[in-house]
C-alpha cells in the first residue's frame, strides 16, 4: 500500500468554558477495547481517576469491542496456549476496574469539541444541559470490518468466516484447506498472499475483471502458484454442515452462471468502517473517515483530543498495536494534564500532578 505522510494542524479549542456540576473528570475515554482499557489502566495507575464509556452495543458490538466476536486470539503476547477473545477482553477489563477506572456501560452520542472542558452527553440525556464534561478526550471507538451479509454468514462467521486473515489465517480450521478471499484492492492481494501460508489454495472473488491493486501486488497475487483470481465472481451464499463453513456459492456477473466452490474459508477484504460518527465533522479525518493524528503520536486536530486504536489506524488493525496506542495516549493525555496544572497559578506546586515515572514526552536519559 501507498502511505502518504499525514499533516495534522492542531487547533487549541477555547478555553474558560463551565465545568459540569454533573460529572466533570479529567480523562474521559469512549471505548472499550485493547486500546480504550490500556489507557484506562494506564490513567488509573497515574491515579487520575479516568471514566471509561463501553457503550451499550456501540458500533453494533458489546462492550469489549470487535474481540468479543473472535473465538481464539493465538498472537497477543502473555497467553502461550492462546485465550478466546471474549475473555481476553474480560481480563482487561478486570484491570482497568482494579486500578480505580470508572467503566460506564451508556454510549456516549454527542460530544462537543469547540472549546474546554469538553462537553459530551449520553444517550437519553441528549437536553442541551444535560452535559457533562471533560478536560481530555480519548477516543478509542474502533472500526468494524465491512460485510456482505450473504446468507449463512452468522451462521458461520468466526467458524469459517473472517476479516483478518492475519488474526484468524493460522487457525487450524484453514491449514491445508482451500480458502477464498473477497476483494479486489490491496488488502485483499496482501491477505491472499499472507493464506498462501496455511491454506490448500487461495481463490480470489473479485467483480469485475481488473484488480483494483497496484501493479506490484496485482503481479504478485496474480503469479502466485497458489492463488487462483476469479474474475467477474461474487459469492451469494455461503454452506455448511451447521458448524463449519464447507462451501460458497459463487456467480459469474457478466454470465450469470451460479456454482458451488469447494472451500473452508472465507476473508472479506472489502474495507472497514471507522467508528467516528461522533466526532469526524470536529476533528481530521481521511479519505475514508479514520481520525488522523500527529504522526508518531496519538495527538489528534484538537489540542486535549486523542485518538488509539483501529479508529485511526487502517494499516495494523491489530490488538497489540491497538494497546499500544492506547498507552501512548494515555502518556500524552497524563502529560498534557501535568504541563497545565503547572501552570496554573491557582494550583500549589505540590499539588501539581507529576507524571508517571517522570515521563514528559521526551527520550529518558
Amino acid at each position: 500500500m501507498t502511505h502518504v505522510p499525514v499533516h495534522v494542524e492542531v487547533k487549541e479549542p477555547k478555553a474558560g468554558g463551565e465545568k459540569s456540576k454533573k460529572m466533570h473528570s479529567q480523562v474521559v475515554i469512549i471505548g472499550s477495547g485493547p486500546a480504550g482499557h490500556t489507557a484506562a489502566i494506564y490513567l488509573a495507575r497515574a491515579n487520575l481517576n479516568p471514566v471509561l464509556y463501553e457503550g451499550m452495543l456501540a458500533n453494533g458490538f458489546a462492550p469489549g469491542g470487535q474481540l468479543t466476536t473472535t473465538t481464539d486470539v493465538e498472537n497477543f503476547p502473555g497467553f502461550p496456549d492462546g485465550v478466546r477473545g471474549p475473555e481476553m477482553m474480560d481480563k482487561f477489563r478486570l484491570q482497568s476496574e482494579r486500578f480505580g477506572t470508572k467503566i460506564i456501560t451508556e454510549t456516549i452520542v454527542r460530544v462537543d469539541l469547540s472549546q474546554r472542558p469538553f462537553k459530551y452527553w449520553t444517550e437519553g440525556e441528549e437536553e442541551e444541559q444535560d452535559f457533562m464534561t471533560a478536560d481530555t478526550i480519548i477516543l478509542a471507538t474502533g472500526a468494524s470490518a465491512k460485510r456482505l451479509n450473504l446468507p449463512g454468514e452468522d451462521t458461520y462467521w468466526n467458524s469459517g468466516i473472517s476479516a483478518c486473515a492475519v488474526c484468524d489465517g493460522a487457525a487450524p480450521i484453514f491449514r491445508n484447506k482451500p480458502i477464498a478471499v473477497i476483494g479486489g484492492g490491496d488488502s485483499a492481494a496482501e491477505e491472499a498472499t499472507y493464506l498462501t501460508k496455511y491454506g490448500s489454495h487461495v481463490y480470489v472473488l473479485v467483480r469485475r475483471d481488473e484488480l483494483r491493486a497496484s501493479k506490484i501486488m496485482a503481479k504478485r497475487v496474480t503469479t502466485h502458484p497458489k492463488v487462483t483470481v476469479l474474475w467477474n465472481t461474487v459469492a451469494v451464499e455461503t454452506k455448511g454442515d451447521g458448524d463449519l463453513l464447507q462451501s460458497l456459492v459463487v456467480k459469474n456477473v457478466k454470465t450469470g452462471e451460479t456454482k458451488d466452490l469447494p472451500v473452508n474459508g472465507l476473508f472479506y477484504a472489502i474495507g472497514h468502517e471507522p467508528a467516528t460518527a461522533l466526532v469526524k465533522t470536529q476533528v481530521q479525518v481521511d479519505e475514508d473517515g479514520y481520525i488522523q493524528t500527529v504522526p508518531g503520536t496519538a495527538q489528534t486536530s484538537i489540542k486535549g483530543v486523542f485518538a488509539a486504536g483501529d479508529v485511526q489506524d487502517k494499516r495494523y488493525r491489530q490488538a497489540i498495536t491497538s494497546a499500544g496506542s492506547g498507552c501512548m495516549a494515555a502518556l500524552e493525555a497524563e502529560r498534557l494534564i501535568s504541563e497545565e496544572e503547572a501552570e496554573d497559578e491557582n494550583i500549589p506546586t505540590d499539588k501539581v500532578h507529576v507524571p508517571t515515572e517522570g515521563y514528559m514526552g521526551a527520550d529518558k536519559e
